[in-house]
Order: structure tokens, then C-alpha cells, then sequence
């Protein structure tokens, strides 16, 4: 069936009904009965591919024009239609008849009932724009069909709008003040735009009610930015937040944690947030408790407390026995930087060992050289440090003290210890000829300025055997000392 396009003349009088076909044609219909009876008309001579129907701006216009061609190679053309001529004269009072709006026999519609007045079938009368097709509108009474489920509530299978599963009534007066009022749903409300009146209003729409009084209930306790970190010496702003309770009555206290609590007579004075500055690093309770006449409810928040790690450092041996435990320490700058947490990496072991202490015991297995490498996370930051340890079953080893002299010049970074260890060991090599594979020697971090030196047995004069081992090592010891 083809589609057909319908047009309305002087405000709905007419009706111009055109159909679009892949055919070219030259009629269009006309009805002056809401499209009881319609009428044939010609428009155009030639038959004409249209293309499409446009009427002139305005709802009392009695001008369209169809756009087409005549043929696929043909360029546009526009057919205007004033159809003025149908109509030769104004409508009267005796042109007009009333009609009501209804829906399915029910007069009133968003709570009002509207009569209207429209053109007799068949009235070849011109409307224009000095008439107005209203006649009446009056409000009806307000009955159950004019009224929605309000928020939070739903239409059960009989009819009835009850609190859905996710909504509590009661939540409605939280923010209520003691003293004030609030409007108490009961479940309805007028569909928007509707203007019925008076009726059964009284009995859906929503009541003003007092504000109950109430013991305060849902205190939140959170810091502004919404973490459970903050940085010493920085302000920290805790918020506090009330779901339930009179505000106004209802004093609030911040326990810091530190020694330090502040107590306000309201909640209201502390929208803001509370400002709090830490001056030690930890751990810290931080405790807010509401309370009024009719009891009280506590928040707790455990805040840490932290600074910037800046630098580290792995204290180690420079020489360890084999199968025998060594201690290695992590000494921090600032020493204090709150919760502190240690990977320690032994030679290649693919497994870190995660401590939350500064300290570990370790036993090498193997001789050799040992690579020990410490990372230490604090917060966002990670600091590390690595320490080569050689791991001898046997061995021999002595301090050495310098003169205060050496102090001055000792900047005790690792750098100017490893240069100085170097001159301290060609001296002890030139002077004693002992192989220098055999002879380690590391200056201590520190004031003053210390060393010790590590004597290691040669394996080829000592077979590997321990007994000549330990002799070989006192008389070479003795030579050197």
C-alpha cells in the first residue's frame, strides 16, 4: 500500500492527503469531514515524481507546495497550491459545533475537562487567525487516576504504592531539624502537570509533619581526601557526617589520637571539616562520637601518620663464615617514617624475604660472593641499597685505628671509604707481600675513622684440609701483626 502524507488547512478545517508512489502522479485529496468523504483534485497537468509535501509556517495556513520531477533526468520542480479559492467565504457561530475531550468516554483529562469547539463536515468556511477553537476549561476533582507512586515507593498487583526493598520512610525526616516540620510522603503524588482539584488531595498528597526527635545514628568519621594516610606536620581536615539525629542538638568530639580533643556543641559548625596537625609519625585512633539527650554513637578511623624516607642504608660484614648467621640491618633517614616495609633480595634467589622489621638473620651456604640488596617501601617511596659480602669458611680478621688527623678528612660517604680501602690494602700487600687475593680490607662507615682487614687462607699450600688451614692463617697472621 503506498504511503500517503496528510496535511492540515486552517487550523484542521481541511485535510490534504497525497499519496508517494514510485509512479509520477497529478492528483492530490481533499476532505472537509475529518476524513470521512475525500475528494479528488488535480494539481498539476503533467504527472509529476514527487518528492516530498510542505506546507507554509502557521496553523491556519491554506498554502502548500509539492516538490518533484517530471522525469529522472529532469531537475526540480515546485508546485504551489493556495487553495484559497475552495473556501469563499468566513466562518460563522452557525459553522461551529462543541466537542468534548475524552478518553474512552472519561471527560477529564489531567485533571481538567476541556470542550472545544470545531467546524461542522463539510463547512467550506475560512477559520483564519481570529479564531480560537477553545471554548471551556474547568478542573475536575482529583480521583486515585490523577495520582503516581512517589519516590522510593511502587505499584503493588492490587494497586497500592508501597516502599520498595531499597527505600526506608524514615529517611526522609533524617535531615529534619527538632522543632521544624517536613512533608511525610504516603506513598503518592500528582502526576506532574496535572491541575485537578480538591476531591481525594487530601488523602494522597503528602503531610506536614513535626520533626521527631532522635538519638544520633549513622556517624561517618573520613578525611577530606578520602585516605587513611596524611603527612607530618601537614593539616589533616576530618569530616563528619550525621545520618540520623538532630544536628542542632547534637554536640560532636574528635579524639586525635595524639592527646589532643576538640568538642563542638553542633554539627552544623563543623561542616567545614576539622584541621589537625600531627607532629609525631605513628599510627594514631582517631575517635568521633556524637551525642545528645537521647544517647550517642561513636566513628573510629586509624590514621597513618608518615614522612618522606629520603635515604637508607644496609648495614652488613664485609666477611662472613659459611653456615654461620649473620646479621643485616636497614638504618633509615628519618629513622622515624611510619609503617616501613623491607624486601630483601639474597644473591639470586628468585624469592624475596618480606620483613616488617629493620633487621634479618641470614645464612650463606656457599662460599663465594654474595650480593645483598634491600629495598624499603614507605608509602609511595622506595628506597634501596646493596651490599657484596664474601663468605669464606675460614678466615682471620683485625681492626685498624688511625690517627684523628685522617677525621678531617673523612667525608663518610661510601665513595672516599672504598678509595681509602684501596690505598689500605696496596700499603699491607707492598709491605708483607701477602697474595692479594688473599687480603680484604673495607673502611668502616663512621667517625672515627676505623677499618678492618680480613686475612683468607691459600687452599693450594693448605690442601682444603682445616687443620693446615687454621695454622697457615695464624702464621701468616702472626707475620702480619
Amino acid at each position: 500500500m503506498p504511503k500517503t502524507e496528510i496535511l492540515y488547512l486552517d487550523q484542521g478545517g481541511a485535510l490534504v492527503a497525497i499519496r508517494h508512489t514510485p509512479l509520477p502522479i497529478r492528483h492530490l485529496w481533499l476532505s472537509f469531514d475529518e476524513g470521512r468523504v475525500w475528494n479528488k483534485y488535480s494539481f498539476t497537468s503533467s504527472p509529476l515524481f514527487v518528492d516530498g509535501v510542505l506546507g507554509d509556517p502557521g496553523e491556519e495556513t491554506l498554502i502548500m507546495t509539492i516538490f518533484g520531477h517530471v522525469s529522472h533526468r529532469s531537475e526540480w520542480q515546485l508546485v504551489k497550491i493556495d487553495f484559497r479559492s475552495i473556501f469563499n467565504r468566513r466562518c460563522t457561530e452557525a459553522d461551529y459545533q462543541t466537542w468534548h475531550l475524552h478518553n474512552q468516554g472519561e471527560p477529564c483529562l489531567m485533571g481538567v475537562k476541556r470542550i472545544y469547539r470545531k467546524l461542522k463536515p463539510m463547512a467550506k468556511c475560512v477559520m483564519g487567525k481570529s479564531q480560537s477553537v477553545t471554548v471551556t476549561s474547568d478542573p475536575c476533582e482529583c480521583t486515585e487516576s490523577d495520582f503516581e507512586c512517589d519516590y522510593g515507593y511502587e505499584r503493588r498487583t492490587d494497586g497500592r504504592c508501597t516502599p520498595a526493598f531499597w527505600f526506608h520512610p524514615s529517611s526522609m525526616s533524617r535531615s529534619c531539624i527538632t522543632g521544624h516540620s517536613f512533608l511525610n510522603s504516603t506513598g503518592y503524588r500528582k502526576v506532574v502537570s496535572n491541575n485537578c482539584t480538591g476531591g481525594v488531595v487530601d488523602l494522597y498528597m503528602a503531610r506536614r509533619r513535626p520533626c521527631p526527635s532522635q538519638a544520633p545514628k549513622g556517624l561517618h568519621l573520613v578525611t577530606s581526601e578520602g585516605k587513611l594516610t596524611a603527612t607530618l606536620g601537614h593539616n589533616v581536615t576530618f569530616l563528619v557526617f550525621l545520618e540520623q539525629g538532630d544536628g542542632s542538638r547534637t554536640s560532636i568530639t574528635v579524639d586525635f589520637g595524639d592527646g589532643h580533643a576538640i568538642t563542638y556543641s553542633n554539627v552544623s559548625s563543623i561542616e567545614d571539616g576539622i584541621k589537625h596537625i600531627y607532629k609525631t609519625v605513628g599510627i594514631y585512633r582517631v575517635t568521633a562520637t556524637a551525642e545528645n539527650s537521647l544517647g550517642f554513637e561513636t566513628a573510629v578511623l586509624f590514621l597513618h601518620v608518615t614522612c618522606q624516607l629520603e635515604y637508607i642504608h644496609l648495614s652488613a660484614p664485609f666477611v662472613a663464615v659459611k653456615n654461620k648467621e649473620v646479621n643485616l640491618t636497614v638504618v633509615l633517614w628519618p629513622s622515624q617514617v611510619g609503617t616501613v616495609t623491607y624486601i630483601w633480595w639474597f644473591g639470586n634467589n628468585s624469592e624475596p624475604i618480606i620483613t616488617l622489621e629493620g633487621s634479618v638473620a641470614f645464612t650463606f651456604p656457599r662460599e663465594g660472593i654474595n650480593v645483598v640488596t634491600v629495598q624499603v617501601v614507605a608509602g609511595s617511596t622506595i628506597q634501596q641499597d646493596r651490599k657484596t659480602i664474601a663468605v669464606h669458611e675460614y678466615f682471620r680478621s683485625h681492626l685498624l685505628a688511625f690517627s684523628s688527623n685522617l677525621d678531617e678528612h673523612n667525608p663518610d660517604v661510601a665513595e672516599w671509604r672504598l678509595d681509602v680501602s684501596r690505598v689500605i690494602k696496596n700499603s699491607m700487600v707492598h709491605v708483607t707481600g701477602v697474595n692479594p687475593e688473599h687480603l680484604l680490607v673495607t673502611v668502616l662507615p663512621g667517625l672515627p675513622t676505623a677499618a678492618e682487614f680480613f686475612l683468607l687462607p691459600d687452599k693450594e699450600l693448605t690442601e682444603g684440609k682445616a687443620d693446615k688451614i687454621i695454622s697457615h692463617l695464624d702464621q701468616v697472621f702472626a707475620f702480619i701483626h
